[in-house]
């Protein structure tokens, strides 16, 4: 199993129009066959600087490479987060035996 979680702030401004029509898109990735647990989460504390974090769950690290390459989320990589993100710390879990 591998967690992928991702902690982001986005260039648009808190509520905007910009910042809730990334936030939908961001959502349809949820689609990709492979994709469990999808959480798309609001930053809530004051000892980081990012807004928001997104967590999913895949079985494999073949099911995740195959998320990487899916079009659906090199689509949104291209049209979105390259375009819209102002900064992002991306962590990969496995579990600890």
């Amino acid at each position: 199993m591998i967690r992928h979680t991702v902690v982001f702030r986005l260039k648009h401004f808190k509520d905007s129009s910009e910042e809730k029509k990334f936030l939908e898109a961001m959502k349809k990735l949820s689609s990709i066959p492979g994709v469990n647990k999808f959480e798309l989460l609001r930053q809530v504390s004051s000892k980081n600087n990012y807004d928001f974090g997104l967590s999913m769950e895949f079985g494999s690290s073949i099911e995740y490479e195959a998320y990487n390459r899916h079009p659906n989320h090199t689509s949104f990589v291209e049209t979105y987060w390259l375009n819209e993100v102002s900064g992002f710390l991306e962590i990969d879990f496995e579990p600890y035996n």
